[in-house]
Formats: C-alpha cells, sequence, structure tokens
C-alpha cells in the first residue's frame, strides 16, 4: 500500500473518529429528552421540563460540533478516496443523500422548535417534537449505518464491465441483513453513552451537594436506562453482530480473537498479547470452549484461525484489530456491573448515600466515547484489506493525483481546528454543566445581573 493511501487512511480515521464522539452522545441524549419530556406531560412536574431543557442545551452544543466535523469527511470521499467514490457512487451516493435529505433535516429542523417552542407549542405538541428529533437522530444514524454495511457485506449491486457497481435494488441495500444487527448495537452503544454522561453528571452534583433534586432525577434515569441499554448491547445485537462476521466475515473474526490457527473446541481468550512473528498469543487466559459457543452456539465447534487464509487477506493490523476488540468488550462487561450495581442499590434506596458509587459513576463519564471508539476500530479494522469486502480492495480506492505531503497537510490542518473545536466544546459544555439546570423562576432574576451592551 503506497505512503498516500496509508496518510489517506489515517486521516479518515481521525476525522471519523473525532466526528464521532459527538453524535454518539446526541443519539443517546435524544432517547433521554423523550423520556423527560414524557415524564414531565404524566406527572405535571415542572422539574423534568427544566431538565430537560438543561439537556437540551448540552445537545444542541454536540449537535452543533456534530455537523462541523462531519462535513470534512464527506469531502475526502473526492478529494483522497476519487476511485472509490468514482466506482461505488451510484450505491453510497443514495444512502448518503437520503441522509441529508430527511433525517438530518427532520432532525435539526425539529431541534429548533424543540429549543425554541416551548412557549409557543402546546405541551403535547412540545413533546411531538422532542419524538421527531429523537426518530431524525436515529434515522440519520440508520442511513449511515447502511451505507457501512454496504461495505462490509455488499448486496443489491451489479458489477458493470468498468468495474463499478451499478444498484440494482435499492430495498437490498436498506435492508441488507448486515444492517439490523450493527444498527441496533450502535443506537446501544450510543444510548450507553448519552446515559453514563446523564448518570455521572448527576453523580457530580451529588457529590458537591447542588442541584439536588436534578442531580437524583439525573443518576435514577441514567442508570435505569442504562442497564437496560447495557444487557442489550451484549444480548442480542452483540450476539447477533458476532454471529454475522463468523457466517460472512470469519477472518475478522479470528483476527479479533487473536486465533491464529484453528481450533476445535476453541476457548475465548480475556488477556494475552499477540505475537505476530511466532503468530501466536504470549501469556494467555483462555476460558474453554466458550468461544465456540458464543460462534456456532455448539461448545464443541471449530472455529477457523488465521491459518485457514491466505495471508494478502489477514486484516493488515492484526494486534491493534485484536486490542480494539477487547477493549470493547471489556469496557461492554464494566458497563453492565457499574449499572446493574447502581441498579441494585437505587432499588434498596441508598444509592444517593453511597459515595463510592457516586465517584465511580461520575468518573466513568470518558469511558463509553472509549468503548464506541474501539468499537468502530474493530468493524473497520476487521474489514481490512478491503474497502468493498471481497470486492474492491483498499488501496484501489484512493484518490491516484494525491500525493501523501498534500494529505499530510490537511490532515495538521485539521488537527489543528479539531483541537480549538474541541477546547471550545469542553469549555461550553462543562459552563452548562457547573451552571446546573435553571428553573423558569430563576431565569429572570439570573438575568437581571447583565449588562447588555
Amino acid at each position: 500500500m503506497d505512503d498516500a493511501t496509508l496518510v489517506s487512511r489515517f486521516q479518515f480515521a481521525f476525522t471519523l473518529t473525532y466526528h464521532y464522539l459527538f453524535p454518539q452522545l446526541t443519539m443517546g441524549l435524544a432517547l433521554l429528552l423523550v423520556i423527560l419530556k414524557t415524564l414531565a406531560l404524566r406527572r405535571g412536574d415542572e422539574r423534568y421540563n427544566t431538565a430537560a431543557r438543561f439537556w437540551a442545551k448540552i445537545f444542541a452544543i454536540t449537535f452543533l460540533m456534530g455537523v462541523v466535523t462531519g462535513v470534512p469527511m464527506e469531502f475526502q470521499f473526492g478529494t483522497n478516496w476519487a476511485q472509490f467514490s468514482a466506482s461505488t457512487g451510484a450505491i453510497i451516493a443514495q444512502t448518503l443523500a437520503m441522509e441529508g435529505a430527511f433525517a438530518f433535516f427532520l432532525e435539526s429542523a425539529f431541534l429548533g422548535v424543540f429549543l425554541f417552542g416551548e412557549h409557543v407549542f402546546s405541551p403535547r405538541l412540545h413533546w411531538l417534537s422532542a419524538v421527531l428529533v429523537w426518530l431524525g437522530t436515529w434515522a440519520s444514524g440508520g442511513f449511515i449505518i447502511a451505507t457501512n454495511a454496504w461495505m462490509q457485506h455488499p448486496v443489491g449491486y451489479a458489477r458493470l464491465p468498468d468495474g463499478t457497481f451499478q444498484l440494482t435494488n435499492y430495498w437490498d441495500v436498506l435492508l441488507n441483513p448486515w444492517v439490523v444487527p450493527e444498527y441496533l448495537h450502535a443506537i446501544s452503544g450510543a444510548v450507553i453513552t448519552g446515559t453514563v454522561v446523564m448518570a455521572g453528571v448527576g453523580a457530580y452534583y451529588l457529590l458537591t451537594g447542588q442541584h439536588l433534586d436534578f442531580g437524583r432525577i439525573f443518576v435514577t434515569l441514567g442508570v435505569s436506562v442504562g442497564v437496560v441499554a447495557s444487557i442489550f448491547q451484549i444480548l442480542p445485537t452483540g450476539d447477533l453482530e458476532g454471529r454475522q462476521v463468523t457466517a460472512s466475515q470469519p477472518v475478522k473474526l479470528a483476527g479479533m480473537e487473536g486465533l491464529f490457527h484453528s481450533e476445535r473446541p476453541a476457548g475465548i481468550v480475556i488477556l494475552g498479547q499477540p505475537d505476530m512473528a511466532r503468530q501466536r498469543l504470549d501469556n494467555p487466559i483462555i476460558v474453554p470452549y466458550v468461544l465456540s459457543f458464543l460462534t456456532y452456539h455448539v461448545w464443541t465447534a471449530e472455529v477457523k484461525g488465521l491459518d485457514t487464509f491466505p495471508q494478502a487477506q489477514w486484516p493488515d493490523n492484526v494486534p491493534l484489530l485484536y486490542y480494539a476488540y477487547h477493549i470493547m468488550v471489556g469496557l461492554g462487561t464494566f458497563f453492565i456491573g457499574i449499572m446493574a450495581l447502581s441498579v441494585l442499590l437505587l432499588w434498596r434506596r441508598r444509592l444517593f448515600e453511597s459515595r463510592w458509587m457516586l465517584w465511580i459513576l461520575m468518573l466513568a463519564t470518558p469511558f463509553p466515547f472509549v468503548a464506541n471508539t474501539a468499537g468502530w476500530l474493530t468493524a473497520e479494522l476487521g474489514r481490512q484489506p478491503w474497502i468493498v469486502y471481497g470486492l474492491m480492495r483498499t488501496d484501489a480506492g484512493s484518490s491516484a493525483n494525491v500525493s501523501s505531503a498534500n494529505v499530510l497537510f490537511t490532515l495538521i490542518g485539521f488537527a489543528g481546528m479539531y483541537l480549538i473545536l474541541g477546547l471550545l466544546y469542553v469549555v461550553l459544555v462543562v459552563q452548562e454543566a457547573i451552571g446546573g439546570p435553571v428553573t423558569e423562576a430563576e431565569g429572570p432574576e439570573a438575568a437581571e445581573g447583565l449588562t447588555v451592551f
């Protein structure tokens, strides 16, 4: 693989990883906003409306960051990956256009209604705007997943004599069997992010003795929805993802598990370090039979190792794939543990006084972002060396007339710009979090102290 392609891959990985820090939070918060507005409507408790307004501000700031950081990725299809775009544009342009024309429009339009229409529309219509923001946010993720799913498992196409791909059935692309498991797994991961962030902010309020009512609401809602999302992340979505990878991308499975040689039965590796020179795992801690059962639901099934496949078809960075996968799984297990323990303490009416558990919830706030990033790395590193799995290799998709120096120059520019944007985002969100939820009665009083120039 030439230098320009490698740097282009790194640039896309950098911009995608940075960008996805924001949509995963908005997709998670969108559901929680609907729940808060529903509780406000059903219970007639203004605290839930105040809580919804507080999180809507953080949602809006995060949404804006997601838009700004998402634009450069689409430009890269034309600048860095021109051959891929020319070959597959008839297919991937359909799903990306649908995302922009329908889902993004729905999300952004009704976000404005939700942010500024509380005193214009009735409570039920304002609740409906929250629902439509949620649907738009999740639909946007669905179209993006459909695009990625086609690259992982191409369907509904015909290959023309010049090598380009022609769309033959749009519904086959949208209903690709790869879509549902990948979508549900990504969405549950996003919900985990939203719930852990909400619970973490609530834990901070309880630990510092401020905004106590809202701290209890945030912790209660965060851990209650979080435990469901954490379990759902493993079963059924994680199981469905694992089984489809086993059936369609067995070489990815071998790389994820660090399985250099086929085994019958195969155990699952908890810890170990891939040694590519000797093609083995160093210092492995293995639970026997479990991998065979998880992949085939048969305790003694054979699981194919990397040695079964030509080395040219191996993922080109097996150690990074292995570590990304194990970080994802390890953190997913951690979320189940802390959320289940929190719910148990909540049920026993001891959570709000258990400072050690509140500390865990607060300090856990960054980890869903790490887990979701590791999950995307697993999906994309495992697809290599294919940009369209089994049909088009990654090095055949890059732009022929773009030098590595040009790509590196823009990468440095993106890094500098994203650093400034990231710092600004952190300042704005931290400022909102420290200020806390403000009731309507407090708003005018606070405004009296401001001077308008």
